[in-house]
């Protein structure tokens, strides 16, 4: 790492575009049930979710839920102990009614 320069933590940054017949209920769902049990784990320090306002023209709503982890290795046990059943348990409860890609982003200021 350059002088000067300081790691200060990674954010795991989740987009999802959820289709808006079940968009309140999703976002409810990640309130109250999904991002505890994602903070639950201990890999996170905080998270917050926020709502794209450009939508592109697909009659969905596109959310952000951003995770701030303090080092790649935290964020890789929660991928290989906590994500796979977290992900699963999300998508039994809207079956292809929503898309997600995930971003890891190093925050340096």
């Amino acid at each position: 790492m350059p002088p000067g320069r300081l790691l200060l933590m990674l954010l795991y940054n989740v987009t999802s575009n959820v289709d808006a017949t079940v968009a309140d209920a999703w976002l409810y769902y990640m309130q109250a049930v999904h991002i505890p049990e994602v903070m639950a784990s201990g890999c996170f320090e905080r998270s917050q979710i926020c709502r794209l306002l450009d939508e592109v023209e697909n009659d969905g709503v596109t959310y952000a839920v951003q995770y701030y982890c303090p080092d790649a290795a935290t964020l890789e046990r929660y991928q290989a102990e906590f994500a796979p059943a977290l992900r699963a348990d999300l998508e039994r409860r809207f079956p292809q009614q929503f898309v997600a890609f995930r971003t890891v982003l190093e925050i340096v200021a």
